[in-house]
């Protein structure tokens, strides 16, 4: 059997996972030549682990997004991550805060009184989205039922299956104008980190949403506070932020147009379970000199 490493910690199912797949776990030796590593709060603990095993040649990262490993990303070994593996809860976290925000669900949870009428439909609303991956495939689907005309923005610019339109990120501001609702399902690069800053804000319609399930660090706060106070446009719902978690008392808190979820999107169970179906595909393949899923592009940086 294959030996494979599981650092720093070795969750239960992730153990099972390796064996299930024909591996072995083990500790870290000059005959190890896999890693699975679990904690991504720890870059700096993995960098000093791959500069004193330097036989390993596979290193699985434990989430879909690889910004905290960016820095690590030059080293031998080739990476592999868990793009797609959250797609589905994170597509349907997206699509529950686009119906969220055009029902005014965030008004309305805070009323002691009867209101105005109002809603906006999503059928045949004019959808964006930013970033081509997993996600984004999957929320197109879940959109397919309301008939909307989305707009794919990927930095390839590459057709993108289900979308009516898909364009590159130096088009975004050609764009943008015409979006009632713009989703943010973007990994986090040098090019899209700040992508969603005052200027952006002041070409969005005042009656459009913003909705980001990816990195908060792809929109300004502070400019987002100003946009909503203002009224640039209609309102947020965030499940990431910058920073995040989001401190009691941050001035977020009290912009009434801003619905905000805790990086719920894909709970530690559910990210554990996927993860782990994402281990045994990859040790298998790493096992039998098959193809793995989710190769980390060392110069894209996803």
């Amino acid at each position: 059997m294959t030996s494979i490493a599981l650092e720093p910690s070795k969750p239960a199912q992730f153990v099972s996972a390796i064996e299930s797949a024909g591996g072995t776990v083990a500790a870290l030796s000059p005959e190890v030549k896999g890693l699975v590593w679990t904690d991504y709060h720890r870059p700096d603990l993995l960098r000093q682990v791959l500069s004193e095993n330097p036989q390993l040649t596979w290193v699985q990262l434990p989430f879909a997004g690889v910004d905290a490993f960016v820095d690590i990303l030059d080293a031998p070994p080739t990476f592999t991550c868990a793009k797609g593996s959250y797609s589905q809860p994170v597509a349907e976290h997206a699509l529950a805060l686009m119906l969220a925000l055009g029902r005014t669900i965030p008004e309305r949870v805070r009323a002691t009184s009867w209101g105005d009428k109002f809603a906006v439909s999503l059928y045949e609303s004019k959808v964006l989205i930013v970033g081509g991956g997993g996600i984004t495939a999957e929320l197109l689907r879940l959109l397919e039922p309301f008939s909307c005309p989305v707009t794919v923005v990927r930095n390839s610019g590459a057709p993108m299956p289900g979308a009516t339109l898909t364009i590159g990120l130096d088009e975004l501001d050609e764009h943008l104008p015409d979006a009632d609702f713009v989703v943010v399902a973007a990994a986090l690069t040098p090019h899209t980190e700040g992508l969603f800053d005052s200027k952006r804000f002041s070409k969005m319609k005042s009656t459009a949403y913003l909705i980001n399930v990816a990195r908060g660090k792809h929109v300004v706060t502070e400019d987002l506070i100003n946009a909503l106070n203002s009224g640039q446009f209609a309102a947020a719902a965030l499940d990431v932020t910058d920073p995040e978690p989001l401190p009691d008392g941050h001035p977020l808190w009290n912009v009434s147009n801003c619905l905000i979820t805790p990086h719920t999107a894909d709970t530690p169970a559910q990210v554990t379970r996927m993860l782990a179906d994402r281990i045994s595909v990859n040790v298998k393949a790493f096992c039998t000199g098959g193809a793995m899923v989710g190769y980390v592009d060392k110069e894209l940086g996803y």
